[in-house]
C-alpha cells in the first residue's frame, strides 16, 4: 500500500475528527470522551479489513491482497469460479486494497487510489457496472472516484467520497439508495441532501449516515422503526434519527440500527430482541426512537445484522446479544440473549463484523477469529458440516444400539451406559449442561439401559427393570414426569412399568408394555381443524392408546405413530396430511386406524411424514409424503396406501427419519433413498434418490439409524459410522460442526495459507 495515500486518508479522518470534536455535542468534552471518538474511528478503520456476507468472509492481508472463503455460488469470492471454499482463496486481480465489505452474494473492495471494485451477484445492479450481469472476478464500479469508505447491504452498495457525499447503487425497492425514488440503479447515484458525512453503513433495506456534527441520518425501509424518526414510514431520502447526538459509530442490521455515543454507551432502535422460546420462535419489541442498551460501557465499535449484534469495548473484549441459533454470539451456547454477554476467549480485539449467522473478529496480532455458522466454510477454518461418504466416529466401539434425533445422537454400549453428542440446547444430551458436544459424553446417573430413542430435542432410555427414563426438552410434556420443565439429566417417567420397547416422535414419546398395550405422552393429536391445521393436547404423564392390544413393536414419526400387532397388521394414528397413516384418506385420527393392504409385517419405522414396513418376505413397503423420493418407488408422488420400495429384497432391518429411508440387507450392505441435500444418503452426492442406492464404502453392517439429515450404522466390529450433516457435532467425532459456539482461528489472515 502507498504510504502517501494512507496519509491523505488519515488527514481526512483527522479533519473530520476535528470538526466532530468542535461541534458534535454542543458542550465541552472531557479527555475521556475525546479519546473514545479516536478509538471509534480507529475501530472503523480496523473493521474495514474484514467483512462477513450472507455465507462468505473476506479479509485484507498486510500486503493489500484480499482472501475469501465460504459460499461462492455467484462468484462473490472473486476467484474466477463458483465453487465454495472452506480454505481461503485469493481474490483475483486485486492489490492495494484498504477496505472490504460484503453483501449477501456480492463483495466490494476499496483501493488506495479511491476506486471501488466488485464481484458476485449483480441481479439488481449492485456491482455498479451499468448492467445486471454477475462477475466471478472483480470489476471496477463505474463513474466513482475519490472514495474513502464503502459499505454493502444485501443487494445494494454505497460509497462515501472524500467530499463528504454518499453515493449508492443496486436494489432500491424500499428507497434504500436515498435518491428520492424506488428504482434500482446499476450505476452510482448521489444520496439526496447529505453532506459532511463521516461514516456509512447499510442493511438489506435501509442505510445510515453519521455526519460530522454527530447526528445520524437514515433512509429506506422503516417497518420496524429502524430509521429512528419516531414513525414506521419508509423514506426514499434521509431523515434525522431523533434524540441522538454525539455519535461516533453506527451500524445497520436488516431491521435494526445501532449507534455508539462519545460517552461509550450504545443505543439501538428498530427490531429489538426480547426473548426466545426455542431456535425457531422468538419475540421482539419495536422501537421507533433510540433506547440505550443496558450493561454496556466504554464501547468503541459496534456491528449488527439480521439476528445479532456485537460491541467492541476499549479493553479489547467483545460482547454480543440477540439471536444465537448458530452460536454466533460466541458464548458457548445457542441460547438467544436480550442483554449483552461476553464472547468467550477473545481479547485484544481491534475490529468486529457480523453477518446473518456468523461473526468475525480481528485481533491486534493480525489473526482473524470466527464463530457461528460454517455450512459453506465461511469460518475459513478448513471445515464444513457435510460428509457425503461415511466416516468413522472417533474411538467408538462396543455399540449395541443407536438413536438419532434432529441434531443429537445417542449410543448404547455393551455395559449398559448411554453416550450422547451433538446439539444440547434443551439438555437432550443428559450430561447436566446445555453445552453442545462435538465428542461423546456419558449420560449422567443412568445404567443398565437396554434401549434408547431420540425425539427432536429429547431423549429416552429403557432400563433392564422395565422403567423408562427421559431428559431434554419438555415444553410439550414429552418427558412424562408430570411437569413441563426441561431436564439436563434423566428423570423417571411416572406410572410406567413392565415396558419392553420405546419410541420418540418430534415432541412426544411412546412405550410398549409387556402386556401388549401402548402408552403415549407429550404433544398428542386430537383432530383436524382444516387443511394443514390440527388440534392437539399436551399430556405430561403417560396415557393408554385406546383400541390396541397384542402389539409387538411401535414407531413414532414427526407427528404420527405406528404399531405392529402380533397378527402382522399395522395400525397408525396422528396427523395424516401426507397420507402417512396409510388408510387411504388424508384425514388425521386420534385413534389407531388399520393400514390398508398390508399383511405379514415384521417391522415398522416412521419418518417425519412417511412410514415404512418390512414384510416377512424381505420386501419393504412405504406410504405417505414422497416429495424427496423417500418412498423409494421411483416417483415423487404421495401415497395414501402402501407401495413397494423398488429393487430391494432380502431386507432384515429398516430405518427412517426426516425425508429419507434406510434398509439393511442380509448380505450386510446398507441401502438408502429419499432426501440427500446434506449427503445423508452416503452415496457421495447431494442428489435426492427416489430409488434405493447403496451406501458406499461400508460393509458388514449390523445396525442402522437415521436422524433428520444424517445417518448412522454399526458394523459387526462394533464401530460406528456416520454421514450427512454434522451441524451440531452429532457425529461425536470431535473437530468442527457446521457452526462454532466458541471462536475458532480462521485461516483468512494467515499469510502462509
Amino acid at each position: 500500500m502507498r504510504e502517501g495515500t494512507w496519509g491523505q486518508i488519515r488527514l481526512i479522518l483527522q479533519v473530520w475528527l476535528g470538526v466532530l470534536l468542535m461541534t458534535g455535542c454542543g458542550y465541552p468534552e472531557s479527555p475521556d470522551e475525546s479519546g473514545m471518538m479516536r478509538s471509534a474511528i480507529g475501530g472503523a478503520q480496523a473493521r474495514s479489513r474484514i467483512a462477513a456476507g450472507g455465507g462468505h468472509s473476506l479479509a485484507i492481508r498486510p500486503d493489500g491482497m484480499v482472501w475469501a472463503s465460504g459460499r461462492n455460488s455467484y462468484g462473490q469470492l472473486g476467484d474466477g469460479t463458483t465453487s465454495n471454499r472452506t480454505i481461503p482463496v485469493q481474490i483475483q486481480g486485486l492489490s492495494g486494497i484498504v477496505s472490504v465489505r460484503a453483501g449477501y452474494y456480492h463483495s466490494l473492495a476499496l483501493r488506495y487510489d479511491g476506486t471501488v471494485w466488485a464481484s458476485g451477484d449483480n441481479y439488481y445492479g449492485q456491482l455498479g457496472i451499468g448492467s445486471t450481469s454477475g462477475r466471478v472476478t472483480p470489476v471496477q464500479v463505474q463513474g466513482l472516484n475519490g472514495v474513502v469508505s464503502i459499505t454493502a447491504g444485501d443487494y445494494q452498495s454505497l460509497g462515501l467520497r472524500s467530499n463528504g457525499t454518499v453515493w449508492a447503487w443496486g436494489r432500491n425497492s424500499n428507497g434504500q439508495l436515498g435518491d428520492g425514488t424506488t428504482f434500482n440503479r446499476s450505476l452510482p447515484v448521489q444520496v439526496q441532501g447529505l453532506s459532511g458525512v463521516l461514516a456509512i453503513d447499510a442493511s438489506s433495506s435501509h442505510a445510515l449516515a453519521l455526519r460530522s456534527d454527530g447526528t445520524v441520518w437514515a433512509w429506506g425501509e422503516n417497518y420496524y422503526g429502524q430509521l429512528g424518526d419516531g414513525s414506521k414510514i419508509s423514506r426514499t431520502s434521509p431523515v434525522q434519527v431523533q434524540g441522538l447526538s454525539g455519535v461516533v459509530a453506527i451500524a445497520a442490521g436488516s431491521s435494526r440500527s445501532i449507534a455508539v455515543r462519545s460517552d461509550g454507551t450504545v443505543w439501538e432502535w428498530g427490531s429489538v430482541f426480547v426473548s426466545e422460546v426455542d431456535l425457531s420462535s422468538y419475540s421482539i419489541s419495536t422501537k421507533t426512537t433510540p433506547v440505550q442498551v443496558q450493561g454496556l460501557s466504554e464501547v468503541s465499535a459496534v456491528d449488527t445484522d439480521d439476528s445479532h449484534s456485537l460491541a467492541l469495548r476499549t479493553d479489547g473484549t467483545v460482547w454480543g446479544w440477540g439471536r444465537n441459533t448458530e452460536g454466533q454470539l460466541g458464548d458457548g451456547t445457542r441460547v438467544g440473549r436480550p442483554a449483552p454477554v461476553q464472547v468467550v476467549g477473545l481479547s485484544g480485539i481491534s475490529a468486529i463484523v457480523t453477518s446473518y449467522s456468523h461473526s468475525l473478529a480481528l485481533r491486534s496480532d493480525g489473526s482473524v477469529w470466527a464463530v457461528g455458522s460454517n455450512v459453506a466454510g465461511e469460518l475459513g477454518d478448513g471445515t464444513t458440516s457435510k460428509h457425503l461418504f461415511p466416516v468413522q466416529a472417533q474411538a467408538e466401539s462396543g455399540i449395541v444400539a443407536t438413536a438419532a434425533g434432529d441434531a443429537h445422537s445417542l449410543l448404547l454400549r455393551t455395559d449398559g451406559t448411554v453416550w450422547a453428542s451433538g446439539k444440547n440446547y434443551s439438555g437432550q444430551l443428559g450430561d447436566g449442561t446445555w453445552n453442545n458436544r462435538l465428542s461423546q459424553v456419558q449420560v449422567q446417573a443412568l445404567s443398565g439401559a437396554v434401549a434408547v430413542a431420540a425425539g427432536d430435542n429429547h431423549s429416552i432410555a429403557l432400563r433392564f427393570d422395565g422403567t423408562v427414563w427421559t431428559w431434554g426438552d419438555n415444553f410439550s410434556g414429552a418427558l412424562g414426569d408430570g411437569t413441563r420443565t426441561g431436564r439436563t439429566s434423566p428423570v423417571q417417567v411416572q406410572g410406567l412399568s413392565g415396558v419392553v420397547a420405546i419410541a420418540a416422535g418430534a415432541d412426544r414419546s411412546l412405550a410398549l408394555r409387556s402386556d401388549g398395550t401402548v402408552w403415549q405422552w407429550g404433544a398428542l393429536f386430537v383432530r383436524d381443524t382444516g387443511p394443514g391445521s390440527s388440534e392437539g393436547v399436551l399430556q405430561s404423564t403417560p396415557v393408554k392408546v385406546q383400541g390396541l392390544s397384542g402389539v409387538l413393536s411401535i414407531a413414532a414419526g414427526g407427528y404420527h405413530s405406528l404399531a405392529l400387532r402380533s397378527n402382522g397388521t399395522v395400525w397408525a394414528w396422528g396427523e395424516n396430511q401426507g397420507g402417512q397413516l396409510g388408510d387411504g384418506s388424508g384425514s388425521g385420527s386420534a385413534a389407531p386406524v388399520l393400514v390398508q393392504g398390508l399383511s405379514g409385517a415384521l417391522a415398522i419405522e416412521a419418518g417425519y411424514g412417511h412410514s415404512l414396513a418390512l414384510r416377512a418376505n424381505g420386501t419393504v413397503w412405504a406410504w405417505g409424503g414422497n416429495s424427496s423420493g423417500q418412498l423409494g418407488d421411483g416417483t415423487n408422488s404421495t401415497r395414501v396406501v402402501p407401495t413397494q420400495v423398488q429393487g430391494l429384497e432380502g431386507v432384515v432391518t429398516i430405518a427412517a427419519s426426516g425425508a429419507h429411508s434406510l434398509a439393511l440387507r442380509t448380505d450386510g450392505t446398507a441401502w438408502v433413498w429419499g432426501e440427500n441435500s446434506a449427503g445423508q444418503l452416503g452415496d457421495g452426492s447431494t442428489i435426492n434418490r427416489s430409488l434405493p442406492v447403496q451406501v458406499q464404502g461400508v460393509g458388514e453392517v449390523v445396525s442402522i439409524d437415521a436422524g433428520s439429515s444424517y445417518s448412522m450404522l454399526v458394523r459387526s466390529d462394533g464401530a460406528l459410522w456416520v454421514w450427512g450433516t454434522n451441524s451440531d457435532g452429532q457425529f461425536g467425532q470431535g473437530g468442527s460442526a457446521s457452526y462454532s459456539t466458541f471462536p475458532v482461528l480462521s485461516l483468512l489472515y494467515q499469510s502462509g495459507t
